[in-house]
């Protein structure tokens, strides 16, 4: 049966699966994704105001929230969303809702984000979204999964995604106004580090 994205994260929390409470093997695994190498990049400081495009449970964001002056985490589901609530412990503005049509009030100095981007199926338009609520000289932190698998199985379920390629996304980057700083690879992703 394929879900939407949506219900599929709806149905992981249902089954109780939260990265941010992972044990440390399996939060070692993720970070070959989205690691130190990747948050280094972010550049936080006590006065940056921080977007997260994919915040989940809070996974990443909890390494984040203390680290700037604002956090700001956005998800499409629902029960996603009320779970980071709980992990992130109050002091963030988390929001629900599409990232491409929601409206956001405030630009930010950082924007980042982590194994989301393969939801989305207009690229173009969330990288130019993304630009449009950066900051002049903000960041842009993307991490892409190298897998370029168009359904994800998970057993009694499965989700269509729409794999990132290296190539689409940086010249996408370039197209939006992006400078890339740095590109590299970990074992399972490719990491961008953009500024607007």
């Amino acid at each position: 049966m394929t879900v939407t994205t949506r219900e599929h994260y709806d149905l992981l929390i249902d089954e109780n699966n939260d990265p941010a409470r992972d044990p440390e093997p399996l939060q070692a695994y993720m970070d070959k994704w989205d690691g130190e190498p990747f948050l280094a990049e972010l550049q936080l400081s006590p006065d940056k105001s921080v977007l997260e495009i994919g915040v989940g449970t809070g996974r990443l964001a909890m390494r984040v929230q203390d680290k700037c002056k604002r956090f700001t985490g956005i998800d499409i589901s629902p029960k996603t969303i009320a779970r980071a609530e709980e992990n992130l412990g109050g002091g963030s503005d988390l929001v629900c809702g599409d990232f491409l049509s929601f409206e956001f009030s405030e630009k930010f100095d950082v924007i980042y984000s982590s194994l989301t981007f393969m939801h989305i199926y207009n690229k173009r338009a969330a990288i130019q979204k993304t630009a449009s609520i950066l900051n002049s000289g903000g960041r842009f932190v993307l991490s892409i999964d190298k897998n370029t698998t168009e359904n994800i199985d998970y057993g009694d379920r499965s989700v269509d995604v729409y794999p990132d390629s290296a190539e689409e996304i940086s010249a996408l980057l370039s197209e939006s106004g992006f400078t890339i700083e740095k590109q590299f690879e970990t074992e399972f992703a490719v990491i961008f580090s953009a500024v607007a």
